[in-house]
Parts: structure tokens; sequence; C-alpha cells
């Protein structure tokens, strides 16, 4: 996995295009052998292979390259990749790839892959049998349309789960995320690297449509709204590029992608009804008739693709209508365990013998730290002050990035920093409050802990604040066990503070 993530368009393509996608174990020794079989057909390979999507965009990519696309045009099918590549070039290809037992594989890049495959499914239901001569155009296109994510899954998962934290689930802006994520936005991205590797026309299309012509698709949708048959048509009358655009046979890789990824969060958000109403006017059909194929086409690629510990949408259709699946961001993390609730006590206890045993404030505060992280604290940051209570300086962290252990905070400069150091007190952010006390903290600080959820407390000794605490459970919500053991873990320090000053003293 790479240090740094790239800053320009030009190095994610760099770095994306160098990544080998793993082939699942299983998968890989069926391919080959199938390939070592003389009564296999190049269909017949093709088949066996469609069940590994890595396994599918390597070898699209691999014919598609301008070493072997002689012909010009990128292949829209994996049968047609194979007829350029041969039964040996393909050998050689599958033994470049990395083979993993499905469980090691990436849990982020499984699921991205299923949403792909459940993707191919819708648009094989929904459209190949209207445009039966164009079924492997669609089908290929469908599966392929968010590979250039996958190798992204991959190497910075972290950075796509945010993502969809952020965007997906909290309706945060796109552009914006994208930008202090990425440094670049996600479509140009996907455009870039489709070009690169020479997907099917039907995916640059796409993500063209997506990035370039989002009026057009705004003008589609409000047509859509309109469930009036008679008027809809009037209305794409009076409306040719949007006629012109629903004629387009590429538009199906778009609309099952779109459903797909937008069942991920539940069946009855705005998005996906977005997507059905868009479908609905495609197939010129009513969005009840829409939500029942698409549901049918759900239930049947979780058969195909059955996969116990990754989410399908399926799932979710026994489920009440109006629930939505929390994305683990939104999910509060498990109590501490018996062990490390054991461990707590332990470092608690030592912090609260006297005479203090601390040879040095370093020496404390990194006990104080620990006690934090054993209560279930999974980010930590103590700050201590200076004789003229002008500065706040780091003195301890865990679960953040090493140069926050050298920041300082001027206190004048932020209203509430003032306020918990003007006397002892306590913070909780939620996601109610987020807004009017966020705004007020120091740049660096909201910075490190973007996080809805989160503990401040300024801590006294002698009368005199000398230590803030700033503490959360990477961004989740936090459990109430631990929101507990935080509070004594504050009180056991405050002692422990007040301790080590008069021994000093």
């Amino acid at each position: 996995m790479p240090d740094q993530k790239p800053k320009t368009l030009d190095a994610w393509v760099k770095l994306l295009d160098s990544v080998r996608l793993p082939v699942p174990l299983a998968s890989y020794e069926r391919v080959k052998a199938a390939i070592a079989d003389n009564r296999s057909s190049l269909r017949d390979i093709a088949e066996v292979m469609q069940d590994s999507p890595a396994l599918v965009l390597s070898v699209m990519r691999e014919a598609n390259h301008h070493t072997h696309a002689s012909i010009g045009e990128p292949a829209e099918s994996l049968e047609i990749a194979l007829n350029r590549l041969g039964l040996a070039r393909t050998s050689a290809l599958l033994e470049r790839l990395p083979a993993l037992p499905e469980g090691e594989i990436a849990p982020t890049l499984r699921q991205l892959q299923l949403v792909s495959q459940h993707a191919s499914q819708q648009a094989n239901g929904l459209f190949a049998s209207r445009l039966a001569r164009l079924w492997q155009e669609i089908h290929w296109g469908s599966l392929l349309f968010l590979s250039p994510l996958w190798p992204l899954a991959l190497t910075f998962p972290k950075l796509l789960e945010d993502w969809e934290l952020r965007v997906v689930h909290k309706g945060e802006s796109a552009p914006q995320v994208e930008m202090e994520l990425f440094g670049v936005r996600l479509l140009s991205l996907c455009k870039a690297l489709a070009e690169h590797w020479r997907l099917p026309d039907w995916d640059t299309r796409g993500y063209h449509l997506l990035q370039d012509e989002r009026c057009l698709l705004a003008k589609a949708l409000h047509i859509a709204r309109d469930q009036n048959s008679l008027r809809q048509q009037q209305r794409m009358d009076d409306s040719p590029n949007v006629r012109r655009w629903f004629n387009q046979p590429a538009t199906t890789v778009v609309l099952a992608n779109g459903l797909a990824l937008a069942a991920q969060v539940g069946w009855s958000n705005p998005h996906i009804r977005r997507w059905q109403l868009l479908t609905g006017l495609y197939l010129q059909t009513s969005l009840d008739e829409v939500q029942q194929l698409v549901h049918q086409q759900a239930a049947i690629s979780a058969r195909h693709h059955v996969c116990h510990d990754l989410f399908h949408p399926a799932q979710a259709l026994i489920w009440p209508w109006h629930h939505r699946r929390l994305h683990q961001g939104q999910i509060a993390p498990p109590p501490p365990s018996a062990q490390a609730l054991g461990a707590w006590r332990k470092l608690c206890a030592e912090l609260l013998v006297e005479p203090s045993p601390f040879s040095n404030a370093i020496h404390l505060t990194t006990l104080a730290r620990d006690a934090l992280v054993a209560c279930g604290m999974q980010r930590v940051m103590l700050l201590m002050t200076d004789k003229t209570l002008t500065q706040l300086r780091v003195h301890q962290v865990a679960g953040l990035p090493p140069e926050a252990a050298s920041l300082v905070f001027p206190i004048g400069q932020s209203k509430l920093l003032q306020r918990l150091l003007s006397t002892p007190a306590q913070l909780r952010l939620t996601p109610e409050n987020h807004a009017q006390f966020s705004a007020l903290l120091p740049a660096h600080l909201r910075t490190l802990f973007r996080s809805e959820h989160l503990l401040l407390r300024s801590l006294s000794s002698n009368g005199r604040v000398v230590m803030l605490l700033v503490a959360d459970q990477a961004a989740k919500p936090l459990a109430e066990i631990s929101v507990q053991a935080f509070g004594k873990t504050a009180q056991c320090i405050e002692r422990a503070l007040t301790a080590f000053s008069t021994r000093s003293a």
C-alpha cells in the first residue's frame, strides 16, 4: 500500500493503473482448469471468468491495451477480449495476478465488486431482454462501470469509506469532500482511468454524462417525476436532447449502476427513487412496475452472488420500508472487552497512587493516555497549558498522525478553548450541537477530529486548569460505557496531577 496518496489526476491514474487486483483463489483455479480443458470454448471460459470481476477487468484491460487492440475499437465483451488475447496470453496474464482466499481480499474491494455484480444483474434483467442484440455490451459495460474505483478500494479503503459516510449517508457536498479526501473529483478520476484502460465505450460515455451533462440528467429527472405518461411524452418531444439521450443503449449502464449504488443505503431513500424514476422513463413504465422489477433483480443477484460477510441490498427487502442501512461510521463500537476494562482499572489505580510515583509530566501523561485508550477511546490527544495560560501544547496522542504531536494552539484565538480553560468542564459534541461548537474549535483540531461525536474535558490542579483531554471513537457514535469510563479516567488524571504537583513542590 502506498505511503502517501497522490495529489493530482495524473498521479492518481499512474498509481491506480499499477495496482494488481487480487483474484479469489477458487475462481482462479476454476478458470485455470477451464483454459486447460480442450473442450472449453471461449464462451465457456468467459462464463467461468465472470464470477471474478477483477479477472474480467484484467483480461479486458490487457486485450484493449494498444499493443493488442489492432482493430482500434475497445473490446465490448469478455469473449471478444479472450479472442484477441488468445489462450496462451490469457494463461500468462493469469499467472501474473495475485490469487487469494476470498476472506483475505480487502472487504471494501469485495463490497464494491458486489455492487458491480448487482448492477450487472439489474442491467440484464431490466434492459438486456428488450435490447437482445446488445446484451453483451449491456452486461459487460454495467459490470465494469465502477471498475476504476476497485484499485482505489484496495489501496485507500479508508478514503472511500469516509467518502461514502460523508457524501452518501450524511449528505455533505460531494465536490468539497472529494477535493479534501482525494484532491480530485471522483468522476474525473473514473473517466480518466476508463479512457486510459480503454474500457467499453459505454462506460466512458456514462462518465461523460454524469460529469459534463448534468443539466441533461436534471431535465430527464424533471420529466420522469411527472407520472402522467401523455405529458411525459409531450415533454420528451419538446426536449430533443433528452429524447436523444434516452434513445442511446449506453444509458442502460448508468441507470443500472445508479440503481445498485443507491440500493446500498436502502429501498426508500431519495437517491434510489431518482434512479427508479429515470428507469421508468427509459422503459416507459410506471414507478410501481419499475420497483417490482428492480426488487426481483436484486433477489436474483443475491442468489447468484451470495457472500455472508458482505451486505447485499436484497437483505433489506424484508426490513421495514423506511429502514436504512447504517454505515459502520454511524454505529457505536462495541463496549471495551473485560480484558481492556481490567487493564483500564489497573492504569487508573496507578494514577491514584500517593505519593505520586511519577518522575516527570511525560511519565504521567503517557499513563493517562493509555488509560483513555483502554476505556475505548480510539483517538486521543492530551494538551497542557503553559505557565502564562496563553498556549496549549500537545503532550500525548493516540490514533492520530505523528505530526499532531508537535502542535501548539494559541488559547486566545478560540472562544471555546478560552471557555474550557477558564474552569474545569466537559463538552460532548453530538450531531445536534456539532455545528454550534465545531466552528469554535481551532482549525487544526477540527481537522484532526472530524467528528460529530467528540469529548473535550479540561482538568485542574490546585485551582488552575492545566490540561485538556480530547477523545473520540474514530468519529463513530460514542459507546455509553466508554463515555462513563472517560469521565472516571479524567477524575483519576486530575487527582494524579494534583499529587504530582504537590510532590514536585
